[in-house]
């Protein structure tokens, strides 16, 4: 495919509208010999005089004409091209950020988020979408943005900051016939407990290091996430091993009351994810910003 230099189309467009080498020079901020060179290879290049020397100026030839538009045509869609910014305004951005986020998340950091963008981000929207095994090919693939949680998963490969560690509570209700001020080691054994029957990173955590310490549940209730099991422990004698930071949102809204596990178990972090095709957009990296600066306070 041929090509040329961009500079020479400009020089072409500049003799055109001076009819004058000398003019385009001042015109570009050249000297005069730099725009002849140019005008040479420009002529070599199109196989034609593109301007001859009359009494009025240089004049094009039928080709030279037949030139102008497509070359001011170039030379707009360039200019467009060059002042193309990768900028983003939050206040007056309408974009859609799609946000992969377990339920726990959701109700720890939706009120907030929702609170702020409100106020320096009105015209921003946010989808949040459920985690699921595809959520890897969903940053990849750009279907998500981000993706909040403890996902071990993605640990290699992908983008991440730490916004919080987090560490687990047992839950019960207010009301519990046994269990008032304190959950000893015999009441975890003892009791019946709700479950998370998920696949997620956090339930797993529990039922794997209460399996290598050799302890037993009786389980009752299996139900599908968090935030489920806790509003049926209000209700019910269940025991339910839940993240801190849940149950200090829950514990504030119903009659509920939270005690520390009774043995140990393992701290994690809760982090953002994101595809490094959205590493340096100014759009996600604000979002990101703004998450971190929400969870860490």
């Amino acid at each position: 495919m041929n090509t040329i230099d961009i500079r020479l189309l400009s020089v072409f467009d500049e003799i055109y509208k001076t009819r004058s080498v000398t003019g385009a020079a001042l015109a570009l901020d050249l000297g005069q010999p730099a725009v002849s060179v140019a005008l040479s290879k420009l002529r070599h290049h199109f196989d034609d005089q593109l301007f001859v020397r009359t009494s009025s100026g240089m004049e094009p030839t039928p080709f030279g004409e037949g030139l102008v538009r497509p070359v001011r045509g170039v030379l707009e869609a360039l200019d467009v091209v060059l002042g193309h910014r990768n900028d983003f305004d939050p206040a007056t951005s309408q974009r859609t950020f799609r946000i992969c986020m377990t339920d726990i998340t959701q109700l720890v950091l939706l009120p907030k988020l929702w609170e702020t963008l409100r106020v320096t981000a009105p015209t921003i929207h946010i989808e949040i979408l459920p985690l699921s095994t595809d959520i890897a090919r969903m940053l990849e693939g750009g279907d998500a943005d981000l993706a909040i949680g403890f996902m071990p998963q993605l640990e290699a490969g992908f983008y991440q900051t730490v916004l919080f560690d987090q560490s687990f509570v047992c839950m019960v209700s207010a009301h519990h016939p046994r269990i008032r001020d304190e959950l000893t080691l015999q009441h975890f054994g003892s009791e019946h407990h709700a479950v998370i029957s998920s696949s997620g990173a956090a339930p797993a955590l529990i039922d794997q290091e209460i399996a290598r310490m050799g302890l037993k549940r009786k389980i009752s209730l299996k139900i599908p996430n968090f935030i489920g099991a806790a509003l049926v422990v209000e209700h019910t004698d269940l025991i339910i091993t839940i993240p801190q930071r849940l149950g200090a949102v829950l514990e504030g809204r119903g009659a509920l009351k939270t005690f520390a596990v009774p043995f140990q178990l393992p701290h994690y972090a809760v982090k953002q994810h994101w595809h490094e095709r959205y590493h340096n957009d100014p759009g996600t990296k604000w979002l990101r910003r703004v998450i971190a600066e929400l969870m860490t306070s």
